[in-house]
């Protein structure tokens, strides 16, 4: 499985990546490590970065995914979201964790350490695509204990493979 833990800054990219890399047994990837160090410079400074910006780390979220594992990226748009797929090799499945404004700034402003400010979230929620019916994707409510959520993005996940033609996901694999 190749799947991105996608949503705006304060989403739970990164808690969730962890917990659900453990339940699958696949690698899991930061997206925000595979930034270059200018766009975390400016995101620092609390201006939003541009889509010439993103491009070359988009790149490298899709190649960081040309095998098995999970990677957390914002892929706020589907533009953003098909050019990740293509440099994976195609298969790339999107989990968007989604929660409400007031949810995820109560998270970003309880986090330390993290370069990305609250002040950026406005510009996000601008940003963010929804991912439509046509996309290999599910939504998450992120609203709700951690492992709730881990355990909805698996039965999605199964349910999206069986829609889609696949077999459905062997209880060992999950």
């Amino acid at each position: 499985m190749k799947i991105v833990l996608m949503g705006v800054a304060g989403c739970g990219k990164s808690s969730v990546g962890v917990a659900l890399a453990q339940a699958l047994a696949l690698p899991y990837r930061d997206g925000d490590d595979l930034h270059p160090a200018a766009n975390i410079v400016k995101m620092s400074r609390g201006e939003p970065l541009t889509d010439t910006d993103r491009w070359p780390w988009l790149e490298l979220v899709g190649q960081a995914l040309r095998a098995p594992g999970i990677v957390g990226c914002s892929a706020l748009k589907r533009v953003y979201r098909e050019l990740i797929d293509r440099q994976a090799g195609g298969g790339v499945v999107f989990v968007h964790l989604s929660g409400s404004r007031t949810v995820i700034e109560t998270r970003m402003r309880a986090r330390t350490g993290h370069f990305m400010p609250p002040a950026l979230l406005d510009s996000q929620f601008a940003t963010l695509e929804v991912p439509a019916a046509h996309e290999r994707a599910v939504v998450v409510d992120i609203d709700q204990p951690m492992e709730m959520v881990v355990a909805e993005i698996i039965l999605k996940l199964g349910e999206l493979r069986q829609a889609t033609g696949g077999s459905p996901p062997d209880p060992e694999d999950i």
